[in-house]
């Protein structure tokens, strides 16, 4: 494929690289605060129910600012909204450890609503650079972007479950962590495209500008929307619940709790790097349909099992089962450049109004079943999942298109 970028390929590799970092750093977020929820639930003395709500408070914060990120990163461009939006996160974390330090639940809610706005923004811009970066690259790249996403999660959680071990306390781990991702992404930021590159790949000279909003009147942009909130349901909910499963469900430590956390991260990541192999070969619409298939079954052995090393094993097939349907969805919503910067955040919308559901309707079903009984729910969105993959079929002008018909 031929690129009509005015710039050299090395930048476009470079920025490829950039890329990859800022979403290894938007993971590393994550599973920082994520590893630590069973400690955290013991400091706060909180029931199943109130975790469930302390979890929907970032959700909130994401369900309500993702609307307006791609107009937000139509007007600030991909690098600032980049920055901007991992300052937000970074207050929020640093809020949320202040508030863990006094013992105050409702400023800790409050201050994980901020985090969830910086996340919310933060994903869709760089979701929407790396779609950029993959059409000028010409070749698949998104799957190994989120593996990126992964590593992070990987190395968050990972320090997460040393700290844990360590007794480190929760308010100091997350100041250290966040204070250094947020260097980092200063740093990154510099190699992405300018942010010309990214209104050119929205606009031709003799086009139209389209309104951002428009897409959430298109059917197809909605299914996508439901694949990717189907698939976010399935990594959510082990991010949020698997470590206090283990830990309730096995009789566990919380250093387990985490570690277990580790396994599914883990999992997720070699498949997103499997993927774009798995992809080039066989097709978005295959490689979703395997992944569901994988999730359900994996999530049904880890809630089923009465014995800890096979829910293991459930947990591997869970996380490569849940690894591939937000890249795929966030690909399929970027297939026409013109309306990318939209369709990306509907479809982010909708995915994450995935963290806005799991957590409150899981915490007050394992109140009464257990965490690991409750996670069953889950099985519903993964069929759906699995019904709607057709929908991810690239459109006959995309460059995913042309490269399938060259295979």
């Amino acid at each position: 494929m031929t690129s009509t970028h005015p710039h050299p390929g090395r930048s476009v590799t470079v920025a490829a690289w950039a890329v990859f970092a800022i979403f290894v750093l938007n993971g590393f977020n994550f599973a920082s605060w994520a590893s630590r929820l069973p400690t955290t639930r013991t400091m706060l003395g909180f029931s199943e129910a109130q975790m469930g709500v302390l979890l929907l408070m970032a959700a909130l914060g994401s369900v309500v600012a993702l609307p307006l990120s791609g107009w937000i990163t139509s007007r600030l461009g991909a690098r600032r909204t980049i920055v901007v939006f991992a300052l937000v996160n970074t207050t929020g974390m640093l809020l949320a450890a202040l508030a863990l330090a006094v013992d105050e639940a409702m400023p800790l809610r409050a201050a994980l609503v901020l985090v969830g706005v910086g996340t919310g923004v933060w994903d869709a811009a760089m979701n929407l650079e790396g779609a950029v970066v993959e059409q000028r690259l010409g070749r698949t790249l998104m799957p190994r972007l989120h593996a990126g996403f992964s590593f992070g999660t990987i190395i968050g959680s990972g320090l997460g479950a040393l700290a844990a071990l360590a007794g480190l306390p929760v308010p100091w781990h997350l100041t250290i962590a966040i204070s250094f991702s947020f260097v980092v992404v200063l740093v990154a930021v510099r190699g992405l495209l300018p942010d010309d590159a990214l209104a050119s790949a929205r606009t031709t000279p003799d086009a139209p500008r389209h309104n951002v909003f428009g897409a959430w009147l298109e059917p197809r942009t909605l299914l996508i929307g439901l694949v990717v909130l189907a698939a976010a349901l399935t990594e959510g909910s082990a991010n949020d619940w698997v470590g206090l499963a283990v830990v309730d469900g096995f009789t566990q430590t919380d250093a387990v709790g985490a570690a277990t956390l580790s396994v599914f991260l883990t999992a997720m990541t070699a498949m997103r790097l499997l993927g774009t192999p798995l992809l080039d070969r066989f097709g978005r619409v295959t490689v979703l349909r395997l992944a569901s298939a994988l999730a359900f079954a994996g999530l049904a052995v880890f809630a089923l099992v009465p014995w800890l090393p096979l829910a293991f094993v459930g947990v591997v097939l869970w996380g490569m089962g849940a690894a591939l349907g937000f890249p795929v969805g966030m690909s399929a919503a970027a297939d026409d450049p013109v309306r990318a910067a939209g369709r990306v955040s509907v479809v982010s919308t909708i995915g994450y109004t995935a963290f806005f559901m799991g957590p409150p309707l899981i915490g007050m079903l394992a109140e009464h079943v257990g965490y690991r009984s409750a996670l069953l729910v889950i099985l519903a969105p993964i069929a759906l999942g699995l019904v709607l993959a057709g929908v991810a079929k690239p459109l006959p002008d995309s460059p995913e298109a042309q490269r399938a018909a060259a295979r």
